[in-house]
């Protein structure tokens, strides 16, 4: 007779392989240079929404960059680079906490381009501009230890993996160090010192970034314009610029499966190059972004980007309209923003002053509308979470 953990062992291995057949069989391909049909959608359709109002008071005015969700706390920054980081309820938008540490100390940072949460060991990892150093805050904002991503001076996009690592990607440094080049690749490091746990490489034939040139200057776009990493379930979709293919990588089985596939290659492009940007996955949708690298060195504006849809119950790629089902009027949803986790797919911020003006027109309805009604124009923004509806089983 089998005994429970060989039974258990053989269901993991054949839940493993299922699942990458599964994705096996879903690889797509999207022509960057075809025009495609627009198609509208209703957010709440296939995404569920939560507001929070974000309470208000003398210490605690935000503007109301979401940085990071957990179960029970959200943190805020402002858009300005003053060092502020706003905890708050997550179920009531209470202001709990408001923490700066800004500054050259061994403690401090210098700025924050990116926040981690990791609710279950109660810390708050806070990452300056160059990703070389990242600090660890208790949730009161107490200082509890430093350290490097090992072997990088450099990272982006960086996720809580799991109970004891981040997840994070190592750039191209040909740019900024072309005598001692390091490929980009994929780290999982450890939260209490850095040390790598695993690398994952994309293959790839030469170098290729965003990058526009006017002589012997260069623009490169900000780094929330390209998400190397985006959380996809219990899956993660890596995306390398140099590459033609975007990859599910499983961590259970440590592999990474071809996904999207981009024609024509970014290889054979003529510039301004097209790439092609993964930012939301639903069940139903990929939603997608087209960047081009292209850059105006007078006005100091370019890079624009345009939205792509795969629908994978009509096998067919469009140009999505997504309208946040809780106003009158068409309230078109940015799905192009930066992932956070998991779950919580994308968490945006409603002025209230908007809000205040689309309660006085009429324009809004249902939760929405209850907490216009109580808002003025003053108030902190409300926060809109939109993340996975739950599945069934």
């Amino acid at each position: 007779m089998l005994k429970p953990l060989y039974l258990f062992l053989i269901f993991f291995a054949l839940a493993s392989c299922g699942e990458r057949e599964r994705l096996e069989n879903e690889i797509l391909t999207v022509d960057v240079s075809k025009n495609y049909p627009e198609k509208e959608l209703i957010l709440q359709d296939f995404m569920d929404v939560e507001y929070i109002p974000l309470e208000t008071n003398d210490e605690f005015v935000t503007q109301g960059k979401v940085m990071a969700i957990g179960t029970e706390v959200i943190v805020i920054t402002n858009w300005a680079n003053d060092g502020n980081l706003f905890v708050f309820d997550r179920k009531t938008g209470k202001a709990l906490k408001k923490i700066n540490r800004k500054g050259q100390g061994g403690e401090e940072y210098v700025g924050i381009t990116e926040v981690v949460l990791d609710e279950a060991n109660k810390e708050i990892f806070v990452i300056a501009y160059t990703g070389s150093k990242i600090l660890v805050y208790d949730l009161d904002g107490n200082f509890k230890r430093s350290f490097k991503a090992a072997g990088t001076d450099s990272h982006v996009n960086t996720f809580n993996y799991d109970r004891e690592n981040l997840i994070s990607y190592v750039p191209d440094n040909s740019l900024e160090n072309p005598s001692n080049a390091i490929p980009p690749y994929y780290l999982i490091f450890s939260k209490q010192d850095g040390s790598i746990t695993r690398k994952i490489s994309i293959p790839f034939d030469a170098v290729k970034s965003p990058v526009a040139r006017d002589g012997e200057a260069w623009a490169v776009p900000a780094p929330t314009a390209v998400y190397q990493i985006v959380p996809d379930h219990t899956n993660w979709v890596l995306m390398e610029t140099s590459s033609d293919t975007i990859y599910h990588y499983l961590p259970d089985a440590n592999t990474t499966i071809p996904l999207i596939v981009r024609t024509p290659s970014i290889h054979t492009m003529d510039p301004p190059e097209v790439f092609l940007i993964p930012t939301v996955f639903t069940d139903r949708y990929y939603f997608m972004s087209l960047l081009k690298a292209e850059f105006n060195f007078e006005t100091g504006r370019g890079f624009p980007t345009s939205g792509l849809m795969y629908d994978k119950l009509e096998n067919s790629v469009f140009i999505p309209k997504t309208y946040n089902g809780d106003y009158t009027s068409k309230r078109e949803v940015y799905m192009m923003s930066r992932p956070l986790d998991p779950e919580f797919i994308i968490g945006q911020a409603l002025q209230a002053h908007e809000l205040v003006e689309a309660y006085g027109k009429g324009q809004l309805k249902g939760e929405l509308k209850e907490i216009a009604a109580k808002l003025n124009e003053d108030s902190n923004p409300v926060i809109m979470l939109i993340k996975h509806k739950k599945r069934n089983g």
